[in-house]
C-alpha cells in the first residue's frame, strides 16, 4: 500500500517469481511478465506457464514464445516479442570480450588453480527436478569425462533445485577421491565476469540456459547434457548429448574442432531492455483477463 506500484514485472520461471506473481494478482495490480511462453519440461515449465495465466501484458523472448501464449488463450495485442534482457548482457562484452581478470585470484574457488593459457572448458551442470533422485549419477558421468579429457576445466556450483544435494555431493566425493588435477570448482562470479570466461573458452559443457540464450548469440561451442532443456529453441552452436561419458566426450572434442559459431539471434539482438522500456512507457494497464479462444 505504501508503494503503490503502476505494475509489478516479473521475469521467467524461478520459484520466487511465482510469488511476486500471485501477489499481484490479488491486490489488482497489473502483472508483466518477460520470457513466457518457453519450453523445458520441468518444474520451471509449470512455473512459467502458471504465471502467464496471472499475467496481463506478456514480453517474450522469441516469435515461438510469442505464438505459444497465444494459443493458451491470451489477446495476441498483449503478447509482444521485446527479445531476451540477458542478450543485452552478452551484447556488452562483444565489444571488450578480453578475460581481463584471473578467476583464481578474483574468486578463489575449490583446487589448485589450473593452467588456462592455451585455453580450457566451463563446465555448468544442474540438477534435472524431474530426474532428482539420478542427479548423483548424471554428474558423475560428466566429472569422469572432463577428468579423462585431461582439458583445463573451470566447473560451477549447482543451483539449489531438487536433487541439488545429490550433484554436489557427487561432485565433493569425486573431488575428494578421483582428486582431478584440471578441474578448479567456482561457486559463481559477476554476470560480466562470467560472459567474459565463457566466452573465451573452447566449450560450455552441462545444462545451464546460458548455453542456449548468451551462447548462441555469442557463438561458444556448447555440449548440452540431458533434458533440462529440452524443448528450447537453440541455435546452431549446441550439440546434445545424453548422461554418457563416451558420448560427452566425443561431442565436446568435436565442439572443440569446430570452434566458434556465427551469432544467432534467436533470442534478441541486445536491445531488449529498450524494448521492454519502451512498451512498458505506453502500454495500456489492465487486469481484465478472459480466453481469447
Amino acid at each position: 500500500d505504501n508503494l503503490k506500484p503502476d505494475m509489478v514485472v516479473t521475469v521467467a520461471d524461478r520459484y520466487e517469481t511465482l510469488a511476486t506473481a500471485v501477489a499481484a494478482a490479488y491486490l489488482n495490480i497489473p502483472l508483466v511478465h518477460i520470457q513466457g511462453g518457453e519450453v523445458t519440461g520441468s518444474i520451471d515449465e509449470k512455473v512459467r506457464h502458471s504465471i502467464t495465466k496471472l499475467a496481463d501484458l506478456h514480453l517474450v523472448s522469441t516469435e515461438e514464445s510469442s505464438k505459444r501464449v497465444v494459443r493458451m488463450g491470451e489477446e495476441p495485442d498483449k503478447v509482444i516479442v521485446t527479445g531476451c534482457p540477458s542478450i543485452d548482457l552478452a551484447h556488452e562484452i562483444i565489444s571488450n570480450p578480453i578475460l581481463d581478470f584471473d578467476p583464481f585470484v578474483k574468486y578463489g574457488g575449490v583446487g589448485k588453480p589450473v593452467d588456462i593459457s592455451d585455453g580450457y572448458l566451463v563446465v555448468m551442470q544442474h540438477p534435472v527436478t524431474t530426474e532428482y533422485n539420478a542427479a548423483g549419477m548424471h554428474v558423475s558421468e560428466t566429472l569422469h569425462a572432463i577428468k579423462d579429457m585431461g582439458v583445463p576445466t573451470l566447473w560451477f556450483w549447482p543451483n539449489v533445485d531438487a536433487g541439488s544435494d545429490g550433484t554436489s555431493k557427487s561432485m565433493r566425493s569425486f573431488r575428494e577421491t578421483e582428486h582431478p588435477l584440471n578441474i578448479h570448482f567456482f561457486k559463481n562470479m559477476a554476470p560480466l565476469d562470467f560472459l567474459r570466461l565463457i566466452y573465451n573458452c573452447k566449450c560450455l559443457v552441462g545444462n545451464s540456459s546460458v548455453g542456449i540464450r548468451e551462447s548462441s548469440f555469442l557463438g561458444i561451442p556448447v555440449v548440452n547434457i540431458g533434458l533440462r532443456q529440452h524443448g528450447r529453441e537453440r541455435g546452431f552452436n549446441i550439440l546434445d548429448v545424453g548422461y554418457s561419458r563416451t558420448e560427452i566426450t566425443t561431442a565436446i572434442t568435436s565442439q572443440i574442432k569446430n570452434g566458434r559459431y556465427d551469432c544467432s539471434e534467436i533470442y534478441g539482438n541486445g536491445k531488449a531492455g529498450l524494448n521492454i522500456a519502451n512498451v512498458l512507457a505506453k502500454a495500456p494497464l489492465t487486469i481484465e483477463k478472459r480466453l481469447s479462444y
